[in-house]
């Protein structure tokens, strides 16, 4: 219902009341109107002296007028309603959109804190079932890693200046935590980072091993063909001797005769069986030598896939074959056999490393920073996950909580950008005795809930989640705060005219 006040000689002028539910602030909007109202009056439409003109100019006119009984406009005087609430309405959805985002990224923030607890705890319990029995390495690794999350949680809410007990508990804990995990994570990525240089290593002893042994087994096939060939060449000496009657041993009478007599035949004998034992020596040889080159074949092809089973059991069989032949041919000449080395099977050679503490010495910086990498990942998600995880607020709690903090009075911007306020009573409170209960009783609620940190032993600061808490309170306010204050410009221009007939 609009309202018409008139003077003697004045216009009529129009109050419009506030609408229910509508609320516009700032002073552009009100001076905005007024140079619509100046642009009336100078076209000569409202008043028509220069008294009336100047009252015009002082009418607050309100900014919740509907469009009736809005003045008309003019092509100088354009009107950006419109265009003011097309931008107030792209602004609010960029607002909505970016609250979303984050939003979605703190929630994403518990499965990534989860997955990564899970993979830390995976190596750790790894690490730790080389040392102790399994279900105790599971009930420690499990421990360990809700120490990680909790004590990071735990340093996020707590401060130095409130707390320097608790702080010192909760970071020696976690530094606790964190050394047992990484330690024993480190025997894992240190396989999974040497597991490639443990094969080529292990490839390296077995190549030298099986390369120490053919070499031996070929020094005693030399030796014995060198022992051979020298007794076959002193049943040779011998034969010639003995035919040309030069032998020594011999009897007077058989002396200087040469000939094939009965004393040559002997020894003639003698030479054949040792050059056919050597002949014999000499093919067997000729056999080991092609098993020793198919070994080494083998070896080489071996170098080149390392993991394959069928390949490492051929080199084995080779391997044995000579070792039989070898020690055959040392047992048939009556030579010392050549000890082999221990051959273990594939799954042992391409067996994971047995973690000990003797990897600290042959240090991996690698897999240490991986191991640092998971635990420091976690630690920092926790900790931006903040001290807990507040359940939300009924709408009774929401008007105490914001009660509460509206009788606080000492606000200001800290370093974390927080708003950070003292709670306690300044001296001017304490001189009046003024009672504090209930703003207290709404610091320690939502202390207690996870909505306010502790700073110091006098100050806090809000979380977080309790902004969009706060904000919501003061939009529920704001209407009817702007119609009384609309209200107000009615009153005081009623009793401003209502002088001014008096005058």
């Amino acid at each position: 219902m609009a309202t018409r006040l008139r003077g003697c000689n004045e216009p009529s002028i129009l109050i419009v009341p506030p609408r229910s539910g509508t609320h516009r602030l700032g002073q552009h909007r009100l001076s905005r109107r007024a140079q619509q109202e100046q642009c009336v009056a100078d076209d000569g439409q409202e008043s028509n002296n220069g008294e009336n003109q100047e009252r015009s100019h002082d009418i607050p006119l309100s900014p919740t007028d509907s469009i009736d009984d809005r003045p008309p406009r003019f092509p100088f005087c354009p009107d950006e309603d419109d265009m003011n609430t097309s931008v107030w309405r792209i602004g609010q959805t960029l607002n909505s959109v970016q609250s979303t985002f984050v939003g979605l990224l703190r929630i994403w923030s518990i499965p990534l804190v989860l997955l990564l607890s899970l993979a830390s705890g995976y190596t750790t319990y790894y690490g730790l079932s080389y040392f102790i029995t399994d279900w105790i390495a599971l009930i420690i690794t499990v421990a360990v890693q809700s120490v990680i999350v909790i004590c990071s949680l735990e340093l996020a809410g707590c401060h130095w200046r409130a707390n320097r007990v608790r702080f010192l508990t909760v970071g020696v804990t976690l530094a606790v935590a964190l050394l047992v995990s990484v330690s024993f994570s480190y025997f894992k990525f240190y396989e999974l980072s040497q597991q490639d240089n443990t094969l080529l290593a292990r490839y390296r002893a077995l190549d030298q091993n099986l390369n120490d042994y053919l070499d031996r087994v070929n020094k005693l096939k030399s030796a014995l063909m060198a022992h051979q060939q020298k007794r076959a060449e002193a049943a040779a000496k011998e034969a010639t001797q003995a035919y040309l009657g030069t032998l020594q041993g011999i009897r007077d009478e058989s002396r200087k005769r040469v000939g094939k007599g009965p004393m040559w035949s002997h020894y003639n004998e003698l030479q054949r069986a040792e050059e056919n034992r050597l002949r014999q020596m000499e093919t067997s040889f000729g056999e080991l030598d092609q098993r020793i080159t198919a070994a080494r074949g083998t070896m080489q092809k071996f170098s080149s896939d390392l993991k394959n089973p069928a390949l490492y059991a051929e080199l084995m069989e080779q391997v044995r074959q000579v070792q039989s032949k070898a020690d055959n041919l040392a047992s048939v000449h009556g030579a010392t056999p050549v000890l082999a080395p221990p051959w273990g099977s594939h799954a042992e050679f391409v067996r994971g490393i047995t973690p000990s503490f003797a990897m600290w010495e042959d240090l991996s910086l690698f897999a240490l920073a991986c191991a640092a990498m998971v635990d420091f990942f976690t630690l920092v998600l926790s900790y931006r996950l903040e001290f807990s995880a507040p359940g939300p607020l009924t709408e009774e709690e929401k008007v105490l909580a914001f009660h509460g903090l509206r009788e606080f009075s000492q606000f200001a911007i800290n370093d974390n950008d927080e708003l950070e306020f003292v709670f306690e009573k300044s001296e001017l409170e304490r001189a009046k005795r003024y009672p504090d209960w209930n703003r207290m009783f709404a610091v320690a609620f939502l202390l207690n809930r996870g909505f306010l940190r502790k700073v110091s032993e006098r100050s806090v600061e809000f979380a977080p989640n309790l902004y969009p808490i706060v904000a919501e309170c003061m939009r529920k306010e704001l209407p009817q705060a702007g119609s009384a204050f609309h209200d107000g410009n009615v009153r005081q221009f009623v009793e401003r005219k209502a002088h001014e007939r008096r005058v």
